[in-house]
């Protein structure tokens, strides 16, 4: 698979997986929605920063967007399971865990 094809894949599988539109997405990064229509079309191909803003509105990493569904570069297997859990958690969970594990953190 090209590099061309896999960026615009992967960021369909994205939106599909988070339930986000391109129009909404294109709010989140500030992108126009013919920009990211390029790019999913495999029309343009998109800089590092360009990418890093549709990462960043995904919640993920530029490491993680290049390997793919599913698979956490450089985690232990307890950081991959504590990412896995976070991932089905809604919301309102993540804000009580999150706010529970800086509780943990000694200062």
């Amino acid at each position: 698979m090209r590099v061309e094809e896999y960026i615009a894949t992967r960021v369909k599988e994205l939106c599909v997986k988070h339930k986000v539109t391109k129009y909404r997405l294109s709010l989140l990064t500030g992108m126009s929605q013919t920009a990211l229509g390029n790019i999913m079309n495999m029309k343009s191909m998109p800089t590092v920063l360009t990418l890093e803003k549709i990462c960043d509105a995904f919640g993920i990493t530029l490491a993680q967007f290049f390997a793919g569904e599913g698979k956490r570069p450089d985690l232990t297997q307890e950081q991959k399971e504590i990412i896995e859990t976070w991932d089905m958690l809604g919301a309102e969970e993540r804000r009580i865990l999150l706010q529970f594990v800086r509780s943990l953190k000694k200062e």
